[in-house]
């Protein structure tokens, strides 16, 4: 797909896709994105661990769905670019039979998900081209690729911040939770103010201001509240860094401006 070919793919705007891309090291973004993405550094240096650890809480969390609960189903919102470590790629390890729906409604992450995030024989991988505020359209895409009568990993990482209304935001993650069984598992981040305070408020006042997606930032009891009617895993809702974080030399991560949890449809 080239740029003239979708009216959403606007190079002349930033995008929180490729901003995010650019802050992991990767190399799909455009001059727009790394301009506003090292503005965003300026005042928030911290981005680039909330970008780090946000990516290393799903690498964590889907080991543990599939390697501890037993999960071959996921239905991955707001995908954002490929990078290291995707979704089906840390699923498939396991188990190469897993099955993955990723859903995105940005025609770049679109293009290169089909060239780049390819399944196993065993297993499959399906695209969505879908808006998170259009929930019966993710349900209906990815009933084509996954048994929603069995247990799915719902993944949102990143995505409910750019759903600035609350009330709305909630309501979207329980109608998706609504058609998927008992069993399923939501996986969900959202961005902070707590732990840096007035530097992350500016860094989203700048994407703002840029003409970027809106963007909230919402609290830890917010957040908890996407969980309401679940069943969370130890250790709740914290920050994405201390989410059962691995062992390394350098002791317990300082946390983020990032809060995560991991629960149980009952």
């Amino acid at each position: 797909m080239t740029e003239g070919t979708s009216p959403k793919l606007d190079p002349t705007r930033p995008n929180s896709a490729r901003m995010w891309n650019y802050w992991v090291g990767g190399k799909d973004y455009y001059p727009v994105d790394q301009e506003v993405g090292d503005k965003i550094i300026e005042v928030f240096p911290n981005i680039l661990d909330v970008a780090r650890h946000s990516r290393a809480f799903l690498g964590r969390a889907v080991r543990h769905l599939v390697g501890e609960v037993g999960i071959r189903q996921f239905l991955d919102v707001g995908t954002g670019l490929p990078t290291h470590d995707n979704t089906h790629e840390v699923a498939q390890r396991i188990a190469p039979d897993c099955r993955i729906v990723y859903v995105d409604n940005d025609p770049l992450v679109l293009v290169h998900a089909q060239a780049l995030l390819t399944s196993s024989p065993e297993g499959r991988c399906a695209y969505i081209d879908a808006d998170v505020r259009d929930p019966e359209k993710i349900l209906a895409g990815a009933a084509e690729t996954l048994d929603l009568g069995r247990p799915v990993a719902l993944m949102m990482l990143g995505i409910m911040g750019n759903v600035v209304d609350h009330e709305e935001a909630y309501g979207i993650v329980r109608h998706l939770l609504d058609a998927l069984p008992s069993g399923s598992y939501l996986a969900l981040n959202d961005g902070t103010s707590v732990v840096h305070g007035s530097a992350r408020d500016d860094a989203i006042e700048i994407s703002n201001d840029e003409g970027g997606e809106p963007y909230v930032s919402r609290t830890p009891e917010q957040i908890a509240r996407f969980f309401d009617g679940l069943e969370l895993l130890d250790p709740g809702v914290v920050p994405t860094s201390r989410w059962r974080p691995e062992n390394n030399p350098f002791g317990v991560p300082e946390p983020v401006d990032a809060f995560c949890g991991l629960a149980r449809k009952p």
